[in-house]
């Protein structure tokens, strides 16, 4: 029989054996505490960092491509001291006047002339990440058309109310070209976690992904 509480704290006062059973119980305890707070916190965090290895592999390419200006600096969660013109909220370093002004459209037809470059970009937000808010889509003008806007988790976090407003994101062109493989396991995962109607069995040609690394952004309610 298991003694717990003062019961077998007062039998440990008359008998130090006792006493040292009681001592390696509590012990025992409270190590098995700070492993469950360990798993819940790892558990926690893992959020949009677990992915199948075709956006793993697409995150380090564009990592390594852009270098240090993909990296946002630890402030970059900081809203900027000065927003930009356009108003509303303002998301890392904002958007300034440095980076080419291109549209959805044009980046979309010729990816590979924008590769690594610095853009702004802007149009209605279509979705948000709903687990980490480390990412949102932006719709072009043509129907189908969209540009993802992505940062590393924690560097931003966009509400999931972003839905629906209007956004200017500046950020680096990141392009990675996928197996057939890579294609349909990276449009399973889409599917899978966040609803994508798509069946990844039905793609016969592979993919290249195209997204914006993000540098900042300023999200307003859409006019």
């Amino acid at each position: 029989m298991i003694e717990r509480g003062s019961a077998a704290a007062e039998r440990g006062i008359d008998n130090p054996g006792g006493r040292d059973q009681h001592r390696a119980m509590t012990s025992n305890r409270i190590r098995l505490v700070l492993g469950a707070l360990a798993l819940s916190t790892a558990l926690a965090t893992a959020g949009c960092t677990k992915e199948p290895a075709a956006e793993a592999a697409a995150e380090a390419e564009a990592e390594a491509a852009t270098g240090t200006e993909a990296a946002a600096p630890a402030a970059a969660a900081v809203a900027a001291s000065e927003p930009a013109a356009e108003g509303g909220d303002v998301y890392g370093t904002g958007v300034g006047d440095d980076s080419e002004t291109v549209s959805i459209a044009d980046l979309s037809a010729n990816p590979e002339a924008y590769a690594g470059k610095s853009v702004r970009v802007e149009g209605t937000v279509t979705d948000v990440c709903p687990k980490r808010g480390c990412w949102f889509d932006m719709a072009g003008s043509e129907p189908g058309q969209k540009m993802r806007f992505k940062v590393r988790d924690g560097e931003m976090v966009f509400p999931v109310d972003a839905k629906g407003k209007y956004a200017v994101a500046e950020g680096v062109v990141a392009l990675q070209p996928l197996s057939l493989e890579q294609t349909r396991e990276y449009l399973a995962y889409q599917a899978r976690e966040y609803g994508a109607d798509v069946d990844p069995e039905s793609v016969t040609e592979p993919m290249t992904i195209v997204r914006l690394d993000g540098k900042g952004a300023v999200i307003r309610d859409a006019e």
